[in-house]
């Protein structure tokens, strides 16, 4: 991470506006590797794709890469495997594979370089040779409404098997950013262009701002030769096995810091002084060992107003670690039942104060929550909730669920909104390895739950939520 600021300097020094064009292919520059692979491996394990097709498409994609098959010719053949699917159920497995696969193969850099050119207001768009359904989702959480790509044939929502010309490759790209330039105020010659490969060449001379991104061997050269500003990734994609022993070794040490509390509470007496010098040694060691760093904006309201309900919205994995390094003591949590079957963690993490429900059943969950409401109320505690529900694939907010919010009305403590920017760029949900990063987090102020009432709890609820979309710079869709 951070090689890529020269390139955010360059866009904060362009102008505002939409007449400066943005434009990004999509595998490889976005995502790493190939959005096409993703779908491709899906559709054979759902037995969607005959051991027999899946030699056909290898086959394909082995000519295509060796130039022995122009682009349009591969995708006419590669098209004809959609023959006969409805629009309605390919969009819906894409989906799919875009929450399972893609979603956490974009790139933490190359969101950064989007979310830059949106704020400053220019034409941002995705100029691809992949396919809408490859693309749409990715393009939804990155917030870009504007996709040029290759187009597939559609009768009564049926797919033809045929492709619609000319197909967004080569020229086709430098055909679709004119497109985009017609239909909106961007001037080519003041756009940006980011790729990876020379396939992109004809665009990447015909933008004002060429911005190779992962490029290839040869791009890389083209890049020196012409002196284009280049930087490459190594955020996502196949993790080092550094990064395994340091992911492993944060995971076990949960079962480290709490063994190492046992002799205080065998010195004091005091269960709480153990806990929560087991918890502050978890979140030191774990997040040393995965180059965890925070950048924090309204530390001081962590602990303007305690016990209260800290909420944080859900990304990675990653967030465990965040809320403890920022709330340290006197914490109860909630997890699911299921975590109390895993061998060791389950049992550290019942001894650490965290009670587990069942998600699934409404009844058992409030009962479930009637602890938490006790223990801040008779010994003070907080209790740290995500009232997503799950990790998000994204950075988009999800809804929020109303467990965490009746929990502070009913033991009348103030909610103090934890807003996490990025931690997905450490672990994205699906990936075991964390990646060193500096997580952005702003601690909002507290608020008062005092005057709540059940009669007017989603409005309570839409008002915070709303915090935290206005914290994170999204909109409701």
């Amino acid at each position: 991470m951070g090689r890529h600021r020269n390139l955010t300097k360059h866009i904060e020094d362009a102008p505002d506006g939409a007449q400066i064009g943005a434009f990004f292919d999509f595998d490889g520059t976005i995502i790493s590797g190939y959005s096409a692979i993703a779908f491709v491996r899906e559709q054979v394990r759902k037995g969607q794709i005959s051991a027999k097709q899946f030699a056909e498409l290898a086959l394909l994609m082995t000519r295509f890469g060796i130039g022995d098959m122009g682009f349009s010719a591969f995708m006419m053949a590669a098209t004809q495997f959609l023959k006969g699917t409805t629009e309605q159920d390919y969009q819906a497995f894409s989906d799919a594979v875009y929450a399972s696969h893609i979603a956490q193969a974009v790139y933490p850099e190359s969101r950064e370089l989007i979310e830059a050119h949106i704020a400053k207001g220019h034409t941002v768009a995705i100029i691809s040779s992949a396919t809408r359904y490859q693309i749409s989702a990715a393009a939804d959480d990155l917030g870009i409404d504007i996709i040029k790509c290759t187009q597939v044939e559609l009768e009564d929502g049926v797919f033809t098997g045929r492709v619609i010309q000319p197909t967004c490759f080569g020229v086709g790209k430098v055909t679709a950013a004119h497109e985009i330039c017609e239909q909106t105020p961007a001037k080519l010659e003041d756009s940006f262009f980011y790729s990876d490969s020379t396939d992109d060449i004809e665009l990447l001379e015909a933008v004002g701002y060429p911005r190779p991104l992962n490029p290839n061997k040869k791009l890389q050269r083209i890049s020196d030769q012409r002196d284009w500003p280049s930087v490459s990734f190594d955020s996502r994609g196949r993790a080092g096995w550094t990064q395994w022993v340091r992911s492993i070794a944060a995971t076990g040490s949960m079962a480290t810091s709490f063994a190492a509390g046992l002799p205080i509470l065998a010195l004091t007496g005091s269960r709480r002084k153990a806990q929560n010098f087991s918890l502050s040694l978890f979140a030191e060691t774990a997040s040393a060992l995965v180059g965890l760093d925070l950048e924090v904006t309204g530390e001081a309201h962590l602990w303007e107003r305690r016990p209260a309900v800290f909420i944080f919205n859900h990304q990675s994995k990653a967030d465990v670690l965040v809320v403890l390094q920022l709330l340290r003591k006197d914490l109860a949590g909630v997890g699911k039942k299921e975590i109390r079957n895993i061998p060791i963690v389950g049992q550290v993490m019942e001894l650490g104060g965290t009670v587990l429900i069942d998600r699934k059943n409404a009844k058992s969950a409030i009962a479930a929550m009637q602890p938490l409401v006790d223990v801040m109320q008779q010994e003070g505690k907080s209790v740290v909730l995500a009232p997503e529900g799950t990790r998000s694939v994204s950075t988009k907010l999800l809804p929020f669920k109303k467990g965490a919010f009746h929990i502070a009305m009913q033991a009348g403590v103030p909610i103090v909104p934890i807003v996490i920017h990025n931690s997905i760029d450490m672990a994205p949900k699906g990936q075991f390895v964390f990646r060193p990063a500096t997580v952005r987090v702003d601690i909002l102020p507290p608020v008062d739950t005092r005057r709540w009432r059940k009669s007017s709890i989603n409005k309570h609820i839409n008002d915070v939520r709303q915090q935290f979309l206005d914290a994170l710079g999204q909109q409701e869709a």
